[in-house]
């Protein structure tokens, strides 16, 4: 050390003296004692510090101070109404599920129906309308009734049947009434021919159905209902009358009377229509034996007057005659487009009248297959034109003649 140097006065840099200023050293920094504190939870850290974050943002916001009570006011409207949105919905949604039990206890369970089947009835209403219901159904409308007689003439082999009177009709007609007629036929050959012999062997197997109608002039006649007796049931030993309810008559369906071919042809210049009757097949039995004499009839007609008239020859004891036979008529061009040709199957018969098997027309105000003929035969002149059709019932047929 030099003279005149200010001692140096300083920690001593000896152990010993470093250990004693260190415990002289005070061991808190801060003036004020710390408190501890429990680590917040999430839920609250994370409230604290939104809570901060906008109290902090709000005094950034240039607003005055006495702004801050409507501002109050406001958030706590908001809040409160978001609590009555929450406790509404959990309301309804007990409600519903409530509901949703007492329907799934009251409902039916559509897969097990489907399953099932018809095992478990489904009911709808009281007893008493079912009751009703029930009572209704089994009440078939009034149609009327008839009064028959039925006799068997065992020398002669034929039934007789009388049709006496019928009462309490339905009406049929707007007027209030009908206009009734009956229909008698056995089932299942349905004959027509009154004279026709029925063994009483084959008795037993048939059935008598009368049917009564309601007769149209200007449209199909309507069946009222009808009486079904089944032979093999009745007594004939006696002489039988009785009155029976009429019922629904059953849909009848258009019977086959066969097929005819017939061949056209037409000639302009020379005015001359040739019609030929080639065959007949599957025609409809209208003797005992089963079989008939059928023959054909051809008429010229022109405004429902029969101008001229041809028929073939008779062919014995068949339903599927061969004719080829040739008819000719003088039909000028003027006339041509107003004359129809009417063609009828008859099955020819010694005692009483020649029965009609079917018929059909070609010509004016035809239709289906019978136009289209009387069109081909025009569009291919001195051209002979063949062509298959269908018998009709004579009364349909002649109920279109007069209609048109």
């Amino acid at each position: 050390m030099h003279e005149g140097d200010a001692p140096v006065t300083g920690p001593s840099s000896s152990p010993a003296s470093l250990a004693q200023n260190q415990s002289k050293v005070p061991r808190t920094v801060s003036s004020s004692p710390t408190t501890l504190h429990p680590p917040p939870t999430t839920s609250d850290s994370l409230g604290h510090s939104i809570r901060n974050k906008f109290f902090n943002e709000l005094h950034k916001v240039p607003f005055p101070s006495w702004a801050l009570v409507p501002l109050g006011f406001l958030i706590t409207l908001i809040l409160l109404s978001c609590c009555l949105c929450l406790f509404k919905k959990m309301i309804f949604k007990k409600k519903k599920e409530r509901g949703g039990k007492e329907k799934n206890e009251n409902s039916i369970n559509m897969s097990s129906v489907r399953e099932e089947g018809t095992k478990q009835p489904i009911h709808h209403g009281s007893n008493s309308d079912l009751k009703e219901e029930d009572s209704e159904s089994k009440e078939a409308p009034k149609l009327g009734k008839l009064l028959y007689t039925l006799d068997y003439n065992f020398t002669d082999s034929t039934l007789v049947v009388g049709v006496i009177q019928a009462e309490g009709l339905a009406a049929m007609d707007m007027s209030g009434y009908s206009d009734p007629y009956v229909k008698v036929y056995l089932l299942p050959d349905k004959k027509k021919k009154f004279e026709t012999k029925v063994p009483y062997a084959e008795l037993g197997g048939k059935t008598l159905v009368m049917t009564v109608y309601d007769f149209d002039r200007f449209s199909k006649h309507d069946a009222i209902g009808d009486v079904r007796v089944q032979m093999n049931k009745v007594d004939f030993s006696h002489l039988t009358e009785e009155w029976r309810d009429l019922l629904k008559a059953e849909k009848e369906e258009q019977e086959r009377l066969g097929d005819i071919c017939l061949s056209l042809r037409y000639v302009p210049t020379a005015g001359k229509l040739t019609v030929v009757v080639l065959e007949a097949k599957n025609l409809k039995k209208m003797d005992v034996g089963g079989l008939s004499d059928p023959y054909v009839k051809i008429h010229l007609m022109q405004n429902g007057k029969r101008l001229k008239k041809k028929k073939t020859t008779i062919k014995k004891n068949t339903l599927n005659p061969y004719y080829n036979e040739s008819f000719s008529f003088e039909v000028t061009s003027e006339q041509i487009q107003k004359v129809q040709i009417v063609v009828t199957a008859l099955d020819y018969d010694k005692i009483g009248k020649n029965d009609a098997i079917g018929k059909v027309f070609l010509g004016l105000n035809s239709s289906g297959t019978e136009q289209r003929h009387w069109s081909d035969m025009l569009a291919n002149p001195r051209r002979p034109i063949a062509q298959w059709h269908a018998l009709k019932p004579e009364e349909d047929v002649n109920a279109e003649l007069t209609k048109k």
